[in-house]
């Protein structure tokens, strides 16, 4: 059985592009047609939950799968075999990019990608905001949190004290008391600020903090990586940073592999492997902690109007860095063309990110080749 889990993940891992709806979908279709592993009411179930907790959601709901189909072995060997495959595409990237990051070829793929990335963060924040601003309030929450981040207040600050508000919000307006469970989740983080000498066990509690805080999709990672790795630490720039996003992009399983890349930068293959170990770690924890109360979560309305808060200052933490990143992306004429194009064919016609990618990959290529 775990030897057919760790398959099934594998070939997933290799061949999972398009982001976390491709990826659920992927998984929908293998595990609940084809495999008949589970039924399709419970596959939502675990999907749901993996929305509800921080973290990668494709990656926590194979982590969810694997523990349904073989308990806590399962749990491991589905979750590894997803990030994996991913890991070590994004690892040997990253090698030659430290190597010969000046090649034509490679510089030419990532001039060409980095404006598709600005376009796939801005197809992102089209499908969440309906969902993140649901009423006036939450677009008046959005508006705040973008604001206090303009005015320099810390990222993951805004992000506790928006689901904060909206938790005290909903308890005046429904008038009963609730607990502070999900505040109290983020103390140990949140006491946790690091510095800026370099050492494995600073970058690996940056990047357990990350995966232990990071709502939504894999592309919110962008403005916690910049705010850490860039503006806090100062270990990469904004250009290193754009390649590593860019490098999660044209590979396939989850996005949150990019500290896979920014962990080898910075300090190699160690570092790489600290990084993914760092990222991945909440996500495994949580699901194992969560799974035993499905049940009690998908009805606890104090978490849920949490997340709303939280959810909307992602929203305003999103467009903030889409803005800050596409002055470093956009350079020319023919980036700008790139990412509007993009945008254009991601919200308008649902092109799959994985030929957008390519297709700026190729764009990029036949620019520098042409000089």
């Amino acid at each position: 059985m775990l030897a057919e889990l760790a398959w099934a993940f594998l070939k997933l891992g290799v061949t999972a592009f398009g982001g976390p709806a491709a990826h659920i979908a992927m998984m929908e279709n293998e595990f609940v047609r084809r495999r008949k592993w589970l039924p399709h009411e419970r596959f939502l179930d675990l999907l749901g939950a993996a929305n509800l907790i921080p973290g990668p959601s494709s990656s926590e709901l194979a982590i969810y799968i694997g523990y349904e189909r073989a308990g806590w072995l399962g749990l491991l060997v589905a979750g590894a075999a997803f990030v994996l495959p991913a890991a070590l595409m994004v690892t040997a990237i990253a090698w030659a990019y430290v190597q010969f990051g000046s090649l034509p070829q490679l510089g030419g793929i990532l001039y060409g990608v980095k404006p598709v990335v600005i376009a796939v963060v801005v197809q992102a924040l089209w499908g969440l905001a309906p969902k993140a601003v649901s009423s006036r309030w939450m677009g008046a929450l959005a508006v705040l949190s973008g604001i206090a981040l303009v005015c320099g207040v810390e990222t993951l600050a805004v992000l506790v004290g928006a689901g904060a508000l909206s938790l005290a919000v909903h308890r005046a307006r429904t008038h009963r008391a609730g607990n502070g469970a999900g505040l109290a989740f983020f103390a140990p983080v949140l006491a946790w600020g690091g510095g800026t000498s370099f050492s494995f066990l600073a970058l690996f509690l940056t990047f357990v903090k990350m995966g232990a805080v990071v709502f939504g999709s894999g592309y919110v990672l962008l403005a916690f990586l910049r705010a850490d790795f860039v503006d806090r630490l100062h270990w990469l720039t904004e250009a290193q940073l754009l390649d590593a996003v860019a490098v999660g992009q044209i590979t396939p399983g989850p996005v949150f592999t990019t500290a896979t890349f920014i962990g080898y930068v910075i300090a190699g293959p160690a570092g790489a492997a600290v990084s993914t170990v760092g990222i991945f770690l909440p996500g495994f924890v949580l699901v194992a902690a969560t799974r035993p109360i499905l049940e009690r979560m998908r009805r606890a309305a104090g978490a849920g109007a949490f997340l709303d808060g939280v959810n909307a200052a992602t929203l305003a933490l999103m467009a903030v860095v889409t803005v800050q990143l596409a002055r470093s992306a956009l350079v020319d004429a023919v980036t700008a063309t790139l990412a509007g194009v993009g945008a254009v064919l991601l919200v308008r016609f649902k092109v799959n990110t994985t030929w957008l990618v390519l297709g700026g990959a190729l764009a990029g290529v036949a620019v520098r080749t042409l000089g």
